[in-house]
């Protein structure tokens, strides 16, 4: 009871608080004041109940969406609108801006992209970008896509709010707006923790849709293994390019509230599925959810399965696995997820970005190391 009352008598303090001083005066102790706080009190309790947050518990009650990238039609979903917290799913709208402005030839891939201490500050995953530095937007978008660089993120963000991130996040969810995303709220460029920035799957199959069938002449980005920066390969953390035929692209999510999230894009016989996965509690059942429902998909769009391979890796600190994949209709998909090792460097090709070191990306099917994620948030 003594709590009770505690509570009660802070909950008034914070509400009176609510009321402009001069109301407070004139009131003095009387009945105005008392309808005063009432008010106030109901004002404060509506905002509360209409401010929508996703949730912790979330995790482990997965969210998922097939959909048709050609025609929108919706596959198989479950929990499709529930808000959830987008972790480095975030950078799927990061880069959608990005490709937006060049294409309205706002900026350019050769141009240099500042480093502030803002953007060099973000916690890991990240490319360790110093202040005073810079990169170009192809080693940005590379960062987002690969290693799901959150200090890239975050000066990409920059450069296009015009050096506000915070300014840049609500170009991100007005955009989102735009294209009926409509539980959708970006609070950062990167995905990093924020309470009140919120997707659902629902929300990031429409995005997606949206990136594969606006800029057809980006995608390709997602498909990139690896690619080199300073003199580094920096791998992409996309299991699904690796364990899954059709697979090329998008992008991974993991922060501890999100738990782990996928965004995955496979053709097979000219049909192109859109898969979502989020609040998975490890990388294989993240994978193996995806692999599932995108087989399913594929099912229905009545087009023949596909024999995965067995594929096996070698894990760094005494660790090993096995990607076994599922070579029957009635598996349900990779059983152990790993990373893969390193092959032997070969380079599709070269983008020399004006005044920086040349961009070096790994041609397909020669995957770079793939080290362990580690901090509050990951890619």
């Amino acid at each position: 009871m003594d709590e009770k009352r505690g509570w009660l008598a802070h909950l008034r303090r914070t509400v009176v608080s609510l009321v402009p001083d001069g109301a407070r005066r004139q009131a003095g102790r009387g009945r105005t004041l008392r309808l005063s706080v009432g008010l106030a009190a109901g004002y404060l309790a509506t905002t509360v109940v209409a401010t929508p947050r996703a949730h912790a518990q979330y995790v482990g009650q997965i969210s998922s969406i097939v959909m048709d990238a050609r025609t929108g039609a919706v596959l198989s979903q479950s929990n499709p609108d529930l808000q959830r917290f987008p972790a480095s799913l975030t950078k799927l709208m990061t880069l959608y801006m990005a490709f937006k402005a060049m294409r309205g030839g706002q900026i350019t891939l050769d141009q240099s992209v500042p480093v502030s201490a803002h953007s060099a500050s973000m916690e890991p995953s990240k490319l360790g970008l110093v202040p005073g530095s810079y990169l170009t937007v192809e080693q940005a978008v590379l960062g987002l896509v690969t290693k799901s660089a959150n200090d890239a993120a975050c000066a990409l963000g920059e450069l296009l709010g015009g050096g506000d991130e915070a300014r840049f996040a609500d170009l991100m969810t007005r955009q989102a707006r735009a294209l009926g995303m409509v539980n959708t709220t970006f609070r950062n460029a990167s995905g990093l923790p924020n309470d009140e920035q919120m997707t659902s799957a629902r929300d990031l199959a429409v995005l997606t849709r949206q990136i594969i069938t606006e800029f057809p002449e980006y995608y390709h980005y997602f498909s990139v293994p690896a690619f080199y920066f300073h003199g580094r390969q920096v791998p992409n953390h996309d299991p699904m390019l690796r364990i899954y035929p059709g697979a090329d692209g998008l992008k991974t999510g993991y922060t501890v509230l999100a738990g782990r999230n996928l965004v995955t894009s496979a053709v097979r016989e000219n049909v192109r599925l859109i898969g979502v996965v989020l609040g998975a509690r490890s990388n294989p059942q993240r994978s193996a959810l995806m692999a599932g429902i995108l087989d399913d998909g594929f099912r229905q769009e009545g087009v023949a399965d596909v024999r995965r391979p067995l594929v096996l890796a070698r894990g760094t600190h005494r660790r090993a696995a096995i990607m076994l994949a599922a070579a029957t209709r009635g598996s349900a998909g990779p059983e152990q997820v790993a990373e893969l090792p390193s092959t032997p460097h070969h380079r599709a090709g070269m983008h020399h970005a004006r005044a920086h070191a040349p961009v070096h990306m790994v041609a397909a099917g020669h995957a770079g190391h793939a080290t362990r994620r580690r901090g509050r948030s990951h890619g």
